[in-house]
């Protein structure tokens, strides 16, 4: 059949390197009249490429290379360390010279629109297409109640100064949580209250004592792949906390920035149970795409819009217009489909040798956390060890981890968790960063006990 030797013909261009990522493919009729076929042949052409993410189309340009993802060394191997502490995505995979592309295609359509102010809430075409992909996610709502943002950050930090209905001041939180949600906190001089996460998810009977009685304007969670638990809710307790904030008239922000790692189409976000307004949705792209772009969303629910935009605008009249029109075009392309695809199956894949190196090489003292997806994960190191000599110590053997202790409010302060990010380490070395994690806990128990028995 012809579309099947275009097929494996422009394949082949791709993978000997010919055809460069971001090079425009010839033209459909162009095409056509060189393998003297019709152009429906290679429409089915181009078409099977795109199912096997080696093109992508661009509305009104072409089909374009995908750039693969890179075979080379990260960092860890080229300067001789394991890097657990870096939580940014895999710098191999990062879709650098697509989204070139995109910068470049948004600059060609918009032309003067990309460097002049804009609306507050965010380019109404990019929020078109942001409706779009939020059904994919289970978040059904208008462009209108979308405000983009830049990055989820920006709409937390917003929201916890904001006046909400219920007349309510103070926040709940998960515990721990991610550095820059307590530092938002602690610079607001918020009053926030910790519910701790366990091995076993929330206390819900503590939860519905704290928006009972302590006066909760909003739950603050995370309820994919926690940061820095790695921990994702069922949907039964995803339900049950929406459940108990309609009882109780507390507002939940959901922040789901790493939702589109999850493959599973049956994990339902707490948006999904109520979107009329309770539940404040919002996403970053940062953790999945680039983070400098500090690109994200908020799905707003009417009574708090007009408050909101105002915030958004005394904070920085508005997200920047060339990022929002790149992104615009990269969802639109299907590049962030086929992207979203290799970083799930990337992340799946680092996450499952992460947890099978736990239960192979970590003492049993050692209690872990995380999830075969996403990246995150967290180690309760054996009593009587502390986090910062441990870290310390492990730096002296080139593997680097985060100290979890400023993750926590001030009354719930650990000082024997780590954090651990397997975003960017090599497959290769995640066993050998374990297991020196493990040696590194034996030593210091040893010399524990040999103190003690002198």
């Amino acid at each position: 059949m012809i579309y099947a030797e275009v097929m494996n013909q422009v394949e082949q261009l791709i993978d000997n390197g010919e055809l460069k990522p971001g090079k425009r493919l010839p033209s459909i009729r162009s095409l056509a009249k060189r393998f003297g076929c019709s152009v429906n042949s290679i429409i089915k052409a181009y078409s099977e490429l795109e199912k096997k993410h080696k093109i992508y189309s661009v509305s009104k340009s072409g089909y374009y290379v995908v750039e693969r993802v890179r075979s080379g060394h990260s960092d860890s191997a080229n300067t001789g360390f394991i890097d657990f502490l870096s939580a940014g995505p895999d710098k191999n995979a990062m879709p650098y010279r697509d989204y070139q592309h995109c910068i470049n295609q948004a600059i060609e359509v918009y032309k003067e629109e990309m460097f002049a102010y804009s609306e507050i809430q965010g380019l109404p075409s990019l929020r078109e297409e942001l409706a779009r992909h939020l059904r994919d996610l289970q978040v059904f709502t208008v462009p209108d109640r979308i405000c983009v943002v830049s990055g989820s950050q920006q709409a937390i930090h917003l929201l916890i100064s904001l006046p909400f209905p219920n007349g309510k001041k103070n926040i709940c939180v998960e515990q721990p949580t991610h550095v820059s949600m307590i530092e938002s906190i602690k610079y607001q001089q918020a009053t926030a209250y910790g519910i701790e996460i366990t091995d076993k998810g929330l206390d819900l009977d503590r939860l519905e004592h704290l928006f009972k009685y302590h006066e909760i304007k909003c739950f603050y969670t995370v309820t994919r792949f926690q940061n820095p638990t790695g921990c994702s809710y069922s949907n039964k307790e995803r339900r049950k906390i929406v459940e108990l904030a309609q009882k109780y008239d507390v507002y939940i922000i959901e922040d789901d920035y790493l939702g589109d790692l999850d493959s599973d189409k049956n994990q339902d976000p707490m948006f999904a149970y109520d979107p009329s307004g309770r539940v404040i949705y919002i996403k970053s792209f940062s953790k999945v795409m680039l983070p400098g772009l500090r690109l994200g969303l908020s799905v707003i629910p009417d009574f708090l819009r007009d408050s909101f935009l105002s915030a958004k605008f005394a904070s920085d009249l508005h997200t920047p217009v060339l990022t929002q029109g790149a992104l615009e075009i990269y969802l639109k392309s299907g590049m962030f489909n086929a992207h979203i695809q290799r970083m799930r199956s990337i992340y799946r894949r680092k996450a499952g040798l992460l947890q099978k190196a736990y239960q192979e090489k970590l003492p049993s003292g050692a209690a872990y956390s995380g999830s075969n997806s996403g990246f995150y994960s967290a180690i309760r190191l054996p009593s009587p060890l502390k986090a910062r000599t441990f870290i310390e110590d492990l730096k002296k053997e080139n593997v680097h981890v985060d100290d979890a202790r400023k993750m926590y409010l001030p009354e719930f302060v650990q000082d024997s968790v780590i954090r651990l990010s397997v975003s960017q380490v090599e497959e290769k070395h995640i066993e050998i960063g374990v297991q020196t994690i493990a040696r590194v806990i034996q030593e210091q128990l040893n010399r524990v006990h040999t103190v003690k028995f002198k």
